[in-house]
């Protein structure tokens, strides 16, 4: 809907809370590139310069990121996430560790405060992630190059979103919030570790995992949780 206000600070001030909402919704999700400038400004009923105000407040608080000549795109959903986001390193140990720091406390907390339907969706992503893994593991080793290298990045998105799913288990909203700002770290992660397990008798099972969350039990939850992530760490010196 065109914006009304005519006071300048006000109508930047609107704009960045239209542009918010888009990503906070999934309207945006992360990784999406936004509509350009020009068509931001007809959609909005304002100002080119307005607009660039706007996508720039918000590229300082680290929701978006502009590449020039390519376009913005969303990097985070909220001003948390994306102060996470920059500090978060690309050294696959650290990110293992912070992986194992916030999963662990989050199956505990998941088999403490996990619903039917909390449960219900839990396996649906494993369900999902399996699947994908399963397909990796048939088409990656014969088919190689893109289509090998595609099926492997569903894999990993999969198996991130499997993750995030046991995280919102929790039933804490900070921790999830935390979770989703280094979850694109997380999903580079998986997908530099999970090319050399699929198809292998290395390949980790979370049906542990699902089931001790289920059955309300903190411990084995807790450990299923943390073991691979362990061993992860451990090849790594």
């Amino acid at each position: 809907m065109p914006l009304v206000t005519t006071r300048r600070g006000g109508l930047v001030d609107q704009v960045i809370a239209q542009l918010r909402d888009a990503i906070s919704s999934g309207e945006w999700p992360v990784g999406h590139r936004i509509p350009p400038e020009a068509e931001l400004s007809a959609t909005l009923d304002v100002g080119r310069n307005t607009v660039r105000e706007a996508v720039r407040a918000l590229a300082h608080g680290g929701l978006l990121e502009v590449r020039q000549g390519d376009g913005t795109y969303v990097r985070a959903t909220t001003e948390l996430s994306g102060a996470l986001r920059a500090l978060c390193g690309a050294e696959l140990r650290e990110v293992l560790e912070v992986r194992r720091t916030l999963e662990v406390e989050a199956a505990r907390l998941a088999a403490t405060r996990r619903t039917d339907a909390d449960v219900a969706a839990l396996r649906a992503a494993l369900a999902e992630r399996d699947a994908a893994v399963a397909d990796a593991a048939t088409v990656a080793p014969h088919e190689g190059g893109p289509a090998g290298t595609a099926a492997m990045e569903r894999a990993a998105r999969a198996d991130t979103d499997f993750h995030l799913a046991v995280v919102g288990c929790a039933g804490n909203g900070l921790l999830t919030e935390l979770y989703r700002g280094v979850v694109e770290a997380v999903a580079g992660s998986v997908a530099a570790t999970m090319p050399d397990t699929v198809g292998t008798d290395r390949d980790v099972s979370h049906d542990g995992l699902v089931e001790a969350i289920a059955d309300g039990d903190v411990e084995r939850a807790a450990r299923e949780a943390g073991d691979f992530l362990e061993r992860l760490i451990a090849e790594r010196g």
